[in-house]
């Protein structure tokens, strides 16, 4: 299954309304929306930094330095002006918050996916609720600020995957993305991109910072965790992705998340 193809893709871009959100004198402000399966947004970015949480359906967020996945009741953090795009694997529920840098300087600095809280899930249902511009000094701010507190909270989760600068490893990245399961070794891919499994193996490491093996695997979860939010069936996304056996897929999906597939959909949040 193609993972960077976006020929078919439907494209939008920020609509007049989030830019008179964003202009908004508060430190926060909140937006609710939904999308369609394979809608997606080009890249762009924003003076301030965004909290994308979705409540349902999954989506898939890329910058120059990297992919991430975000499954239902996660989120993911992305600093102000950071060049990114967004496409939707279902059907698309996001609950953004528009954060001010200036109120938040010690936010992490880099694109990361997050666990949320029960706390903070109720808290930013609740903010997109909130009329805005909501009154300073009020219950309003207050829930804001303990929205900040609990950000700094945030737990990371393992779903991002680092795209490679180095050619022969991006001709390696381009091939997997769009092959998934391909099962090439070190050696097969040194002959295609002209080096040896030895240097290929050097620049894993040093410039991505993982093994190809952890590398490729990423990949594979990715991918699962798209399909699988489609309902796609575990045997076919198993067989798809170079697994011998459905239960071969549930067990790296396991060691690697912690849960089954199932229950990494299920309506649990941990």
């Amino acid at each position: 299954m193609k993972t960077i193809n976006i020929a078919n893709e439907t494209t939008a871009p920020d609509t007049e309304s989030v830019q008179d959100l964003l202009a908004i004198p508060r430190p926060i402000v909140a937006m609710a929306k939904e999308f369609p399966r394979g809608h997606s947004i080009p890249f762009h970015n924003h003076a301030r930094s965004q909290l994308l949480y979705a409540s349902s359906g999954v989506m898939t967020v890329t910058t120059d330095n990297g992919i991430w996945v975000v499954p239902p009741l996660r989120a993911i953090w992305i600093p102000a002006h950071t060049q990114h795009k967004r496409k939707a694997s279902g059907h698309l529920s996001i609950r953004t918050l528009f954060i001010d840098p200036h109120y938040f300087p010690n936010a992490p600095e880099t694109c990361c996916v997050v666990a949320v809280s029960p706390l903070l899930k109720e808290l930013i249902l609740h903010a997109v609720d909130i009329p805005q511009p909501y009154p300073l000094h009020g219950p309003e701010e207050r829930i804001m600020m303990v929205i900040l507190d609990q950000i700094h909270d945030m737990n990371v989760r393992p779903l991002n995957l680092p795209i490679p600068k180095d050619i022969r490893l991006k001709k390696i990245f381009f091939n997997l993305s769009e092959s998934p399961g391909d099962k090439k070794t070190l050696e097969e891919w040194g002959n295609i991109v002209g080096a040896t499994r030895r240097t290929i193996t050097r620049l894993f490491q040093s410039e991505i910072g993982m093994s190809f093996g952890k590398w490729r695997q990423q990949i594979r979860i990715l991918e699962s965790l798209r399909r699988l939010a489609v309902h796609e069936p575990v045997t076919s996304v198993a067989i798809d992705l170079g697994y011998d056996s459905p239960s071969a897929f549930i067990s790296m999906f396991k060691k690697a998340l912690g849960k089954t597939p199932g229950q990494y959909f299920s309506m649990s949040n941990d």
